[in-house]
């Protein structure tokens, strides 16, 4: 039975599709749910400087006796860090936080204004020295794509947006998929698990003996989504990884796709302030 499967990003890095994030991970709770979610068989775990865990990711890590190598680590620069030099610290002080050599996917966390450029570039110099295999960003727009694209040398590997069945980021999706950026999705369910309690939702899990958020999860994976799911609840986080052992079909993808209301829990990237 398949456990596991992979987006090979347009430099050729393979990058585990189904990951665990952090967000919103208490310090506290870091350690030990970051250690059930290697155990459970996740690889890849994101992570942000801005959410104040990465010493404890790193902590799991370092517990789990899995091989660096097996493993795939993403963080972010913050935006108060956003900017070439402080960008390049920002990344060094991430590492020493995580206790790692390097982290497999550096991102910007979101466009700053007048910032983001070079801070950008700052990342394609982590990529040029070999310091971190991939590069990209999170909470960009198309109009953010294309301004990276004028003005700098790497295509993002990697766009990070929230994305869920009321926000399905289509026309996002579509451009990322043609230009060679994966795609992924921050809050895959969700906050607040609103589209979880969906009728349509509820039917299909009813329907293929899944639970709503398996059943989620399952319809990111066949639209080519690379999902982070997060919990601190173990057995939710063995649930939300047992799902490549069922496919929903056409009919049902569709289902889902009526879904869509364009409706955001987090702020809009053209109009946040952090």
């Amino acid at each position: 039975m398949k456990t596991s499967q992979f987006i090979t990003l347009h430099n050729g890095v393979k990058m585990p599709q189904l990951g665990f994030g952090v967000w919103r991970v208490s310090p506290e709770d870091g350690v030990d749910a970051v250690r059930t979610a290697i155990e459970v068989g996740y690889r890849h775990i994101d992570t942000a400087a801005v959410y104040k865990n990465e010493e404890q990711v790193g902590e799991a890590i370092r517990q789990s006796g899995i091989a660096r190598e097996e493993l795939f680590i993403t963080t972010k620069v913050w935006n108060a860090d956003q900017g070439f030099d402080t960008t390049l610290k920002a990344y060094e002080d991430s590492l020493k936080k995580l206790g790692l050599d390097y982290v497999d996917l550096y991102l910007v966390h979101w466009p700053v204004k007048d910032k983001y450029l070079e801070t950008y570039k700052a990342l394609e110099k982590l990529y040029d020295e070999k310091l971190v295999p991939a590069i990209g960003v999170s909470n960009f727009h198309i109009h953010h794509l294309e301004d990276i694209a004028a003005h700098r040398n790497i295509k993002p590997m990697v766009d990070q947006v929230e994305l869920h069945p009321m926000l399905q980021q289509n026309e996002l999706r579509d451009y990322c998929l043609k230009n060679g950026i994966a795609i992924e999705a921050w809050s895959p369910l969700m906050q607040g698990g609103e589209a979880l309690t969906n009728p349509v939702i509820s039917e299909l899990a009813e329907k293929h003996g899944k639970t709503p958020a398996q059943v989620v999860l399952r319809w990111h994976l066949q639209r080519d989504v690379i999902a982070i799911p997060k919990s601190i609840t173990p057995s939710r986080i063995q649930e939300n990884f047992d799902v490549f052992n069922f496919e929903l079909s056409s009919d049902d993808m569709n289902s889902i796709a009526s879904l869509n209301a364009s409706k955001r829990v987090g702020p809009d990237p053209d109009n946040f302030d952090f």
